[in-house]
């Protein structure tokens, strides 16, 4: 497996392609910020699971910081005053914008624009990033991309991965577990980072890395070796499966989001980004030491309080997860979202990391941290990139975790809830998670039907059986029952599938092919499925209804009503509260 599928600061494995300097570009205009915050916050998810997440915020953040850096020094500046002190305030809003820009642009625009070291500098930073295929997954097990509204706008979803690959002689001594030196590497952390088509708001989900899923084929795009699919397989092995692209093709198969970008992150790397960045400040309620008896735990040892951490420490506190509540994953991604929030704070209030020598130092440690995908290889897309996350104000940044529920199998795994349809539900027709949405343009138009449906009686119908859950099993019959529902309404070449019962939360229509799609959309109507209810996919050789879970009983389909709340189970966290403080478990406190 080549050195891009661990991620980091270690050798070069993969293509080395054109650069995402995202500490570079991001920082300009609190992009080159943002973009480190992205790399640090992935960092910070990368251990266990910090690192993606810290980037994400950052990224976002930095660049937002940029803004609101820029905004405050321009407010400060100006004022009202006529005369000499005019022109100095002026003067002296020049000389800030000259810094900002600087920071902005980081190397980006200015160093671009430059000749001779300047440009060799650009095409070293250049050098620095390792890029993967997005994608590792076939096309069936993909989402469709996401559509623009009705302004023109499009959403961005991207995947903040932390890898604890061992691949190097520092990700072997930070990460510990001498066994596994050079093994298959883990996706311990992974965050979706949505940003809203308006980008007015951001929401990060983060799903715990002991999730059991279906993890779909995925293809090594170097070695062309074939991954089968699995079920119930925890998540964080699907790194392993080729490379980060097979974490992406998990994630779609899961949520049906489609996902733009990934950047990933290893243990090495989220300490040199946790050093360029500087001390992030988190808050713990008592004293606290991570370490057990039989040697585990992060070795995270603070006093009660507030501290400001980087470096190896930072790593630890993103990775702790005995010390904290429950001692569960589920509490390290809690701690790893205050350590992100805190940071984009921090980045933003702060004209942080704007001189010339930061960033140097913060592009320097970006672009040997992070991997990204194809579509962020070089300074000038993570810049472009940065741009947009900085628009997005840190008081509707909003952190959330995939809701989830104990398995009655595997002990110690979970396993998606019914909320965490919801949840993704909400993210997909890019509904903000802080329930502060206005009045938003439609996310798409109605289904553009290019062909007539065919006479009632011509339109061959198969009916399955998905009524299947972990709680009540499968509703025995219900596909010969809808089937006679659907004769009695004059589909008469209706024909039930006797094959075990499958699991679909939701009554579902789907079709192979757009000339299909009109005959699809009338067995809908007929019985009272919404139209947002029939897809296009190519698991299915003709069309295809799948009764769901809502569905397991009666004759008449009502279709859910549905709120977009989000669902307390989700334990959102705002990215301006400053109240935020681990809890920590006595066992653990000294």
């Amino acid at each position: 497996m080549s050195g891009a599928r661990g991620g980091g600061a270690g050798p070069v494995g993969r293509s080395t392609v054109r650069g995402a300097v995202p500490g570079v570009g991001n920082v300009g205009d609190s992009t080159s910020t943002a973009a480190d915050d992205q790399t640090t916050a992935e960092d910070g998810t990368t251990s266990e699971g910090a690192t993606s997440e810290g980037a994400t915020s950052e990224g976002a953040t930095s660049e937002g910081e940029g803004d609101g850096a820029g905004a405050a020094e321009d407010a400060g500046a100006g004022g009202s005053g006529g005369g000499h002190r005019a022109g100095r305030g002026t003067d002296r809003r020049r000389r800030r914008r000259r810094v900002l820009r600087w920071s902005a642009i980081v190397l980006a625009l200015v160093i671009v624009g430059g000749a001779g070291a300047g440009y060799l500098y650009y095409e070293h930073l250049n050098a620095n990033i390792k890029s993967d295929k997005l994608n590792l997954g076939d096309a069936k097990d993909r989402a469709a991309e996401t559509k623009a509204n009705e302004a023109g706008q499009k959403a961005l979803n991207i995947l903040l991965i932390g890898s604890d690959a061992r691949d190097t002689v520092e990700n072997q001594k930070l990460g510990g577990a001498k066994d596994t030196f050079n093994g298959p590497p883990l996706a311990d952390v992974q965050m979706l980072l949505h940003v809203s088509a308006d980008r007015s708001n951001m929401s990060v989900v983060s799903m715990p890395r002991d999730t059991l899923l279906d993890i779909p084929k995925c293809t090594d795009p170097d070695t062309g070796e074939v991954f089968r699919s699995l079920t119930r397989e925890i998540t964080n092995s699907s790194l392993g499966r080729g490379g980060p692209g097979c974490t992406v093709a998990t994630w779609e198969k899961l949520t049906d989001i489609h996902i733009d970008h990934f950047m990933m992150i290893d243990f090495g790397g989220v300490v040199s980004m946790a050093d360029a960045i500087g001390g992030v400040p988190v808050c713990v309620d008592a004293n606290v030491h991570s370490h057990t008896s039989t040697g585990k735990g992060s070795g995270l040892k603070l006093a009660e309080g507030t501290h400001d951490i980087k470096g190896e420490q930072a790593l630890q506190w993103l990775r702790t997860r005995y010390g904290f509540e429950d001692d569960t994953d589920l509490a390290r991604a809690k701690a790893q979202h205050m350590y992100m929030n805190s940071m984009v704070r921090q980045l933003r209030s702060e004209a942080k990391l704007t001189n010339p020598n930061g960033l140097r130092k913060l592009a320097e440690a970006a672009t040997r941290a992070i991997t990204v995908d194809d579509g962020l290889d070089s300074i000038k897309k993570m810049y472009d990139l940065a741009t947009e996350l900085q628009k997005v104000p840190t008081e509707r940044i909003t952190m959330t975790t995939m809701p989830n529920r104990y398995d009655t199998v595997e002990t110690g795994r979970v396993v998606p809830t019914e909320d965490a349809g919801k949840l993704f539900r909400l993210v997909r027709e890019d509904i903000a998670l802080d329930g502060k949405d206005a009045a938003k343009a439609t996310a798409s138009p109605s289904p553009t039907v290019t062909d007539a449906a065919a006479a009632d009686e011509d339109i061959a119908v198969q009916v399955r059986n998905g009524t299947y859950t972990d709680s009540l099993g499968a509703a025995r019959g219900r596909a010969s029952a809808v089937t006679e529902v659907l004769v009695g309404k004059g589909f008469t070449d209706a024909k039930a599938d006797t094959s075990p019962a499958t699991t679909e939360k939701t009554t579902v229509i789907r079709y192979p092919s757009a000339d299909l799609q009109a005959d699809a959309l009338r067995v809908a109507k007929a019985l009272g499925v919404p139209a947002g209810q029939v897809k296009q996919s190519t698991e299915v050789s003709g069309v295809t209804l799948f009764v769901g879970a809502d569905w397991r009983s009666g004759t008449a389909y009502k279709a859910p009503v549905e709120d977009d709340k989000t669902p307390a189970s989700a334990e959102t966290m705002n990215a301006a509260d400053t109240s935020q403080c681990m809890h920590v478990d006595p066992a653990y406190s000294w």
